[in-house]
């Protein structure tokens, strides 16, 4: 009896130590292996309704090989991928010398791209022949380019300042025409060489003159451009145009106040407009939503996507603009169409409705009717793949205590099987942080604030720990969730090192729809201070936080808050590191920040109420202001404006500068993203653990 007492309790300590490892440097920094997650099974897509394709080995021969799985079974056997037929030819590879954003036509006959005259060309690949289309392009005529706002703000950095759209038929271009001329240039100086010089880019701060846009259609059979019926002096917005499937031209238009948004569609002949949809708020309307439309029925009907009621959610219109009828309504967000089946007349999609930091996936007939959840579980979605007809999808799940996983389900909610987990070998050899999601009250009582806590391994309450907040902050841009994360990295050697590591998310996050954003408006960063404040207090009044350490780091958006954190806020935030931080509203861009926040001579009080610059006397504590020399987005003139101010006031804190590095630091030069991690990792070592840092971050 006593041997069996005492191998059960050897085998227990055994288990105990085992579920103890911790990770070390490399593993947690280089990636070397735990053998804690495998991948999931690698689905490469359907082949039909009842069978998908998947890399699988081959139980014959041992090898990797797409495998075709029967859905009903499981059956997996060898697949024979063919060619995929196509009646376009892709045309002969041609890199054409000097060409930006080369595109090659659908039917394969043509290239349109831009060159660095900032005129428009086409390549006949035929014939052989470049065919100039535009002439006056030069440093403030941008031709099928983007100027930096809509780069940046409208159609995207994906873009690559690419501004021109061919249509389905390859008949006509659609490409807007930038007039520069009046937009302030903003010089960023680059330090290199003997003399240095200047970097020059139209850069319209809040109040400035936008450039003068055209939105031109181009006849490729003759050459010929036709301007859309627009007046180009017009103090105006236009978003990225849309070929519809019947072959007909929408764009989208905003004054520059953004609260008015009329969609038009355009004679691709003529260039004569009629408008077909039209939506106005009282704070704004975000025109770079690319997802708005969806079109059905060959064009004849349109799926709109839209917050004006507060929230976003779909609306069936016929393409004249008359509203037919509403498909979704409610208290959640409708985050995108999965799918849309026209025979049966059913739109599947995803929402946040069980539960705002959780996605699932929902099928609603066209007129609104029969609203069902087809996933499972108190799960995030965060991944489905439908098959061909919308039999069955695949799922990808997981939530805070659980890693992701893989499921097939039919589209009446049935889940058939399991495909896999993403648990590995070692999964309960290592000590794993405890991750909890909660809710706090708002100050004002009007909002559940999301919080995502990471505890520290072997956390004790009786000890008290610092705490690191990780912010971005941005309108409808939140970063709680109820997915797991992977143990890796920082946030696994830092539980590991003994601290608590949080992320709030505010009011305008996305989790209260564009009812909560719209608190924000003409008051850009108050609100949310208000949320994260009250969320930092609420951790402060816990026996376990040392509240001499409430650090809080964050870049861009998350740069301005944490900024305003160490000085509005300095009565609860005791440490910061900002990145590359927005530190005065009227010195970013138009287009973003008079979305929220008017112009300065609209809304003096608003700007005067959210910059850094007025609660600098306030400031304590210490902040470290990280920012790139020629960072063209938010401007290294935000952190020498703060550091000018802090030094008037005889203010310690800490100042790292990039050289030649942009917005995000080390997206160019790795180095410098490697060196701006350690910084960061040596002041939390210094001023929250208070201990040396390893040397092996510095090898």
């Amino acid at each position: 009896m006593k041997r069996r007492l005492l191998a059960a309790l050897v085998l227990m300590q055994t288990m105990a130590f085992a579920q103890d490892k911790a990770f070390s440097y490399e593993q947690a920094f280089r990636g070397s292996s735990t053998n804690i997650s495998k991948p999931l099974p690698t689905i490469r897509k359907w082949i039909d309704d009842d069978h998908y394709l998947e890399m699988r080995k081959d139980d014959a021969d041992g090898k990797v090989k797409p495998m075709q799985v029967e859905v009903k079974t499981g059956k997996a056997t060898p697949f024979q991928e063919t060619a995929p037929s196509t009646a376009v030819p892709a045309g002969p590879a041609l890199v054409i010398k000097g060409a930006r954003n080369q595109t090659l036509s659908p039917d394969g006959k043509y290239a349109a791209y831009t060159k660095a005259d900032n005129n428009f060309y086409l390549y006949d690949l035929t014939n052989k022949k470049e065919l100039p289309i535009t002439r006056d392009g030069s440093e403030t005529i941008l031709n099928g380019y983007a100027s930096w706002v809509y780069y940046e703000e409208i159609l995207g950095r994906a873009s690559n300042y690419k501004a021109f759209w061919w249509s389905p038929d390859s008949k006509k271009i659609c490409y807007m025409r930038f007039d520069d001329a009046e937009v302030p240039m903003f010089p960023i100086y680059v330090a290199d060489g003997q003399h240095g010089y200047l970097e020059r880019t139209r850069y319209p701060k809040v109040g400035d003159k936008n450039p003068a846009t055209q939105v031109g259609l181009l006849d490729v059979a003759s050459l010929q451009t036709v301007w859309t019926d627009f007046n180009s002096k017009d103090d105006q917005y236009f978003g990225t145009p849309i070929w519809t499937p019947a072959g007909n031209l929408w764009i989208s238009w905003m004054p520059r106040s953004q609260d008015l948004l009329k969609v038009y569609d355009v004679n691709t002949t003529t260039g004569s407009k009629k408008e077909v949809y039209t939506e106005s708020q009282k704070t704004w309307i975000s025109l770079d939503d690319n997802d708005r439309f969806h079109f059905i029925n060959n064009g004849k009907q349109v799926i709109v996507s839209s917050d004006q009621s507060g929230w976003k959610q779909l609306s069936l219109y016929n393409s004249d603009g008359t509203l037919v009828n509403p498909i979704t309504t409610g208290n959640y967000t409708v985050t995108d169409i999965v799918s849309i089946d026209e025979k049966e007349k059913t739109v599947y999609f995803r929402a946040r409705k069980e539960s705002s930091a959780r996605f699932d996936l929902y099928k609603v007939g066209l007129n609104g009717k029969n609203l069902t959840r087809l996933t499972f579980g108190d799960y995030s979605h965060d991944l489905i793949n439908m098959s061909p007809n919308n039999k069955y999808f695949i799922t990808t799940y997981s939530n805070t205590q659980t890693p992701p996983a893989m499921a097939l389900v039919d589209t009446k909610g049935k889940k058939l099987r399991d495909l896999g987990d993403s648990k590995g070998a070692a999964f309960g050899e290592y000590a794993l942080p405890k991750v909890e999601l909660t809710r706090v009250k708002s100050a004002d009582g009007k909002f559940d604030l999301p919080v995502l806590i990471t505890y520290p391994i072997a956390f004790d309450p009786n000890k008290k720990y610092p705490v690191l907040v990780s912010i971005y902050g941005g309108p409808d841009a939140g970063t709680v969730y109820d997915r797991w994360r992977q143990p890796a990295g920082a946030g696994q050697w830092f539980a590991q090192e003994g601290m608590i590591q949080v992320a709030f998310d505010n009011r305008s996050s996305g989790h209260f729809g564009k009812e909560g954003q719209n608190y924000i408006y003409r008051q850009l960063g108050y609100y949310e201070m208000q949320d994260y404040i009250t969320c930092a207090e609420w951790l402060r009044a816990k026996s376990f936080v040392d509240t001499s350490k409430i650090c809080i780091t964050g870049g861009s958006f998350g740069g301005y808050i944490t900024c305003m954190a160490l000085t509005y806020g300095a009565g609860v935030f005791t440490h910061g590191v900002a990145n590359a931080s927005v530190t005065d509203w009227s010195l970013y861009d138009s287009h973003y920040t008079e979305r929220f926040m008017d112009t300065p001579a609209e809304n003096p009080d608003g700007y005067k109420k959210t910059s850094v610059m007025t609660y600098t006397d306030r400031y304590k504590g210490l902040l470290r202001i990280v920012h790139g020399t020629t960072d063209d987005n938010v401007h290294m003139q935000n952190s020498i404006q703060l550091i000018n101010k802090l030094q008037d006031q005889k203010k310690h804190f800490e100042f790292m500068l990039y050289p030649n590095e942009r917005h995000g630091i080390g997206a160019n030069v790795p180095a410098k993203r490697v060196h701006n991690s350690l910084e960061a990792y040596k002041f939390y070592y210094d001023n929250l653990l208070r201990k040396p840092m390893p040397e092996q971050f510095w090898k």
